[in-house]
């Protein structure tokens, strides 16, 4: 009786740890947001727990009633869902899908655990349901993201680089031409400093849609940076070609973009096109060489279409090279100062030279300053290279004056960059207080382009060197649209003749005309006159004989270095 009632309690205690267990995972079933789908194969009996109503609004109580789940999915699901609900019959232990509910809105995980006995017969199947939208929905973000340019909905730079390196394997298995076209908006840093970062990320994007209606099964756009755009274009043909692309372009440009912010826009765009396989083979190198002459576009006066020929990627590659030579050549001492005598046609006494600069790299090669000139004023290096030259021209004059008591002007070519710096009239003086040189044997060569953008300030400083005692002489006169009406109360003393007027001046009457109006309105004016490139004795005796005051040239003297100057100016006094 005592066993018995020992076996009693016994049971009975076990049967309420069980009710407890129960109760433990019934209410860690109740308050997770998961629903849980529960089927013993042994008693054949199921059972649904957990946020079920959330997922389904359907009651399971049979395993002949779960094909009806598969109705609150997308048909496209149903199959995955299927092969969840009848796991077992693939001997596999655990496997996952991921299904979306019918209103599009919930994204499903289905989980389903299957357990078996010894002989490999399914005991009991757990189905876990998770919602996984808002998962999802960040990992959606991200794949855009991964893709798209948020800003213009286009595909950003790094997919349209895998998508075009694709074609281009393509377009070498087929023998085929795919186009790469570089799109930039003109001017778009004035649109963004006049009229704020929002105006100018509006237009980014209203332009970005207008090309992104070119985007077909064989023509991609993307937005690279910025007002940059490319586009690719694989066998292009028919209304999807470059030239046809462009026409469209242009046509749209015709008319102003709206924006939200009652702004109207007209904007041009320069355009460069590079084609596979002619003018690189990877997509980097094609996309670079579309963006070469795109620049050749804006270089060219903007609003055009450029394409890629060698000639331009030879000489972007020449002065890249030589902006990277330029930023060490001053620090290397590879400049040196060569001079041009410029002398009286009258009596052929010496008046003066010019100093030009030279410069050797590194390997002793010589480097035009036609070609390197422009390169250090775009990237700011023509004002140390330039504040050297006017420092040693000057220091050579004083040193050279000393020795050999010659009176002759020194001049010196100053960029436009250069002259408009707030400190160049104060650095100037202080250089010639240094070397201890008279103003009066100086003369400061500019050209129009100075002029240009605050003539007023130019003006009011070529006053104060003239007052000082500098000379200011007005270079490449006749080559500017505008020249005449810089001359009206302009301090100057001297206009240089162009040398494209000299050229032609014995073989073309009308060059003769103008040439000859010069003369007589420089000295009408009271100004003196320099006629350089001169390189014939029929263009001297031309020029001594229309009264032009001094003659610079090849026919007189090429230019020399500072010793054989010193030769020149020995020989004088001797």
């Amino acid at each position: 009786m005592d066993e018995l009632h020992y076996q009693y309690n016994l049971l009975r205690a076990k049967n309420q740890t069980l009710e407890s267990t129960e109760r433990m995972y019934r209410s860690i079933c109740n308050t997770s947001t998961n629903a849980f789908l529960y089927y013993s194969f042994t008693d054949n009996k199921l059972f649904t727990m957990g946020a079920w109503e959330s997922y389904f609004d359907i009651r399971i109580d049979s395993i002949k009633n779960l094909a009806s789940l598969t109705e609150f999915v997308q048909d496209k699901y149903q199959l995955a869902l299927r092969e969840i609900l009848y796991l077992e019959q693939t001997k596999m232990e655990r496997a996952s899908k991921e299904v979306c509910l019918l209103n599009g809105k919930k994204w499903v995980e289905c989980e389903v655990n299957i357990s078996y006995d010894e002989k490999q017969r399914p005991i009991e199947k757990i189905i876990r349901f998770k919602d996984i939208t808002k998962f999802k929905k960040q990992n959606d973000e991200l794949s855009y993201l991964a893709y798209y340019d948020i800003l213009t909905g286009l595909y950003n730079r790094n997919y349209f680089v895998r998508i075009l390196a694709d074609w281009l394997r393509k377009a070498e298995t087929d023998k085929s031409v795919v186009s790469v076209v570089f799109i930039d908006i003109d001017d778009f840093r004035k649109i963004n400093d006049g009229l704020g970062l929002i105006v100018g990320d509006e237009l980014v994007q209203v332009f970005g849609q207008f090309l992104g209606t070119f985007s077909q099964e064989n023509v991609i756009v993307s937005h690279f940076n910025s007002d940059i755009y490319c586009m690719a274009i694989y066998d292009p043909c028919g209304n999807r070609t470059v030239d046809a692309i462009y026409h469209e372009i242009q046509s749209r440009l015709q008319k102003p973009f709206l924006l939200s912010t009652r702004h109207e826009l007209d904007i041009t765009v320069s355009v460069g096109v590079a084609e596979y396989p002619e003018a690189a083979k990877s997509a980097l190198e094609l996309i670079n060489c579309a963006e070469i002459v795109m620049f050749k576009s804006k270089a060219g006066g903007k609003n055009g279409l450029t394409y890629f020929d060698t000639p331009i990627l030879n000489d972007f590659l020449k002065n890249i090279e030589i902006e990277n030579k330029l930023k060490e050549a001053l620090f290397a001492n590879q400049f040196e100062l060569n001079f041009q005598p410029q002398y009286d046609s009258s009596s052929g006494r010496l008046r003066g030279v010019e100093a030009l600069i030279r410069w050797k790299d590194h390997m002793g090669k010589s480097v035009s300053p036609s070609d390197f000139i422009p390169i250090a004023e775009k990237n700011g290096t023509i004002v140390p290279i330039g504040n050297w030259v006017i420092d040693e021209a000057i220091r050579i004059l004083a040193e050279v004056k000393r020795k050999y008591r010659i009176d002759f002007v020194m001049s010196i070519n100053i960029s436009a960059i250069q002259y408009k710096r707030d400190e160049f009239v104060g650095d100037l003086i202080a250089i010639l207080r240094k070397y201890d040189v008279n103003p009066n044997e100086i003369e400061l060569e500019i050209t129009e382009t100075v002029l240009i953008d605050d003539f007023k300030l130019v003006k009011d400083k070529m006053h104060t060197l003239r007052e000082y005692g500098v000379k200011v002489s007005l270079d490449d006169f006749g080559t500017g649209f505008s020249s005449l009406s810089y001359l009206k109360g302009l301090p100057i003393d001297t206009l240089k003749i162009d040398k494209t007027f000299v050229d032609t001046v014995i073989v073309d009457e009308s060059t003769r005309i103008i040439m000859e109006s010069i003369i007589h309105m420089a000295k009408r004016l009271g100004y003196d006159t320099v006629a350089e490139g001169v390189e014939t004795k029929e263009q001297y005796d031309y020029l001594k004989s229309i009264g032009c005051d001094t003659i610079q040239g090849f026919y007189l003297s090429k230019p020399m270095s500072v010793e054989a100057f010193e030769q020149l100016l020995s020989e004088m006094i001797h």
